[in-house]
């Protein structure tokens, strides 16, 4: 299996607990490793055989502010599961980051696996 990753996407969206969460824009930072063959597209040299960066990173933001929830679990959760079926994904590796979620700490948040690594 081969891995086509994306770190540090950086997306502006409404994630949270609290009211006040709820009405105000806040940072996370996503890094993905997509589980995929990219030796059809190394072969031809062809864009539309493989994951498309841009296309993931545009759906993640979207995604993201498109869903609201409360927790970044729940968007990992629903992310990963989304990735997986739009691109036809084996395996997902998704770590969200809030960075600015504890003040004393530079980020938290979740790191899921999802799928078969083969």
């Amino acid at each position: 299996m081969d891995i086509v990753f994306i770190e540090g996407l950086q997306v502006q969206t409404t994630i949270g607990y609290y009211e006040w969460e709820k009405k105000i824009k806040q940072l996370l930072v996503f890094d993905l490793q997509l589980g995929t063959d990219i030796s059809k597209a190394a072969s031809g040299d062809e864009l539309a055989k493989t994951l498309d960066y841009a296309v993931i990173a545009t759906l993640v933001d979207e995604f993201a502010n498109a869903n609201p929830v409360d927790l970044i679990e729940t968007l990992a959760e629903r992310l990963a599961a989304h990735l997986m079926d739009e691109f036809g994904i084996s395996w997902i590796k998704l770590k969200i980051a809030k960075p600015t979620a504890v003040k004393a700490a530079a980020a938290v948040g979740v790191i899921i696996e999802r799928g078969v690594r083969s």
